[in-house]
């Protein structure tokens, strides 16, 4: 197996020209391309046409998380801008919408753009929700490595940060997409189901999605499952290290039911997951049962960037089934209904796939951890499969077409 503490992450790149980057979503989302990649054969397709591929009695797991407006912008009396980019929440949570449901105050950790020209000891915006006027200050509680933590309060005290991000903030786009945000970016950028508050980026896969393909999918016996894994900016970290043993995964909240796990443990036959973010979170889920399985008496469950790829967890060699069972019992002893928990899984090539059996996903960028992903699912393909893209007009990264990906058996 290769080690994936030295993979260099220059082995993983290819030109991206700028034009090939979409920066606007079709009109219609699943007019979007396929390329459809099985045991070694590149198609291609549209989107619309995507349940043909997809064996009957499937199980798709999508990631309902929803994209919050998480750049705030106040204006100094100069006329310049200092632009709040919020994070996730600060501090010991048990689930998100307890920190977005907050009233009057909360803490979170976020980025700063023009944090040089901040001089004051607040910063204020005044809006209205509702006829309401609403003062929002801003306060930089502390310097972290990477980011600050702020400190945001607001009169009158009854309205939720929620509220406060949907009619104060603007939607985070992708650096890479060079434009300001738009009004069609509010629902465009946010996948038709998106139901739980969260991220600030999109599971770009489900942005394809429109009732109509459901609607196919239902008619050929495809069914569906809902997890959340609320997207973090780290999903646009590029990796500078030379190797990934000196890369630091970016950790994601993960949100996941106890039916949820059942109905996967039940389906595990074709499991396909929508987005990297969905992939990740039921890979997640497989390796913290086999720490549930080792350690049944832990209060925490967790996983670090580089535990799967420790012996002793790999050796303990449970099924998908008895993996899952084993977390499931621990939910349960737990008086738990939901796993709700950080993931750090970094996927590499030399990965083995333990629930899913295939992907769907958008391109990614060069030399990026996702990109890695695709290589673990594709191997030495991925290449030949990005470069039809490229050469057949495949538009790239979030707005862009899309992928079914199925692993080698």
């Amino acid at each position: 197996m290769t080690d994936p503490k030295k993979i260099s992450i220059a082995e993983y790149n290819y030109h991206l020209p700028d034009e090939k980057i979409a920066l606007f979503p079709l009109e219609k989302r699943d007019a979007s391309k396929i390329l459809i990649y099985k045991n070694g054969i590149i198609q291609e397709s549209v989107f619309g046409n995507i349940h043909e591929y997809i064996p009957e009695k499937s199980l798709l797991v999508f990631n309902n998380t929803k994209v919050i407006n998480a750049r705030l912008r106040f204006p100094k009396s100069t006329g310049s801008i200092i632009e709040i980019f919020c994070l996730e929440p600060y501090g010991e949570i048990n689930e998100y919408s307890t920190a977005m449901n907050r009233e009057g105050k909360a803490e979170w950790k976020c980025f700063i753009g023009g944090a040089s020209k901040w001089k004051e000891e607040y910063l204020e915006k005044k809006f209205s929700i509702n006829n309401q006027s609403i003062t929002l200050q801003a306060r930089i509680a502390e310097k972290l490595s990477d980011a600050y933590i702020v400190s945001f309060s607001w009169e009158p005290a009854n309205i939720s940060f929620a509220e406060i991000l949907e009619t104060a903030g603007d939607v985070p786009l992708p650096p890479y997409i060079k434009r300001e945000a738009e009004k069609e970016d509010n629902a465009r950028y946010q996948t038709i189901y998106a139901k739980e508050e969260g991220s600030v980026a999109a599971p770009t896969a489900g942005l394809h999605f429109t009732d109509e393909v459901f609607g196919k999918m239902t008619a050929k016996n495809i069914d569906k499952e809902y997890i959340t894994l609320h997207v973090g900016a780290g999903t646009f970290k590029p990796v500078k290290a030379e190797l990934m043993q000196d890369h630091e995964m970016h950790t994601e909240w993960i949100d996941v039911s106890v039916d949820s796990i059942k109905n996967i443990s039940a389906n595990l036959s074709m499991i396909i997951a929508v987005g990297t973010t969905s992939l990740r979170t039921i890979e997640t889920l497989y390796w913290l049962g086999v720490k549930a399985h080792l350690q049944p008496d832990t209060e925490k469950l967790e996983l670090g960037q580089w535990d799967v790829y420790e012996e002793k967890l790999a050796a303990a060699a449970l099924t998908p089934l008895q993996s899952l069972n084993a977390l499931t019992e621990w939910l349960i002893k737990n008086k738990k209904q939901r796993l709700f928990t950080q993931t750090q899984l970094l996927i590499t090539p030399g990965y083995t796939f333990k629930i899913a059996k295939g992907l769907i996903t958008n391109f990614h960028q060069p030399q990026s951890t996702l990109l890695l992903l695709i290589a673990a699912a594709m191997g030495e393909k991925w290449k030949e499969a990005y470069d039809y893209a490229l050469k057949n007009d495949f538009r790239f990264l979030s707005y862009g077409d899309a992928n079914l990906i199925f692993m080698a058996e």
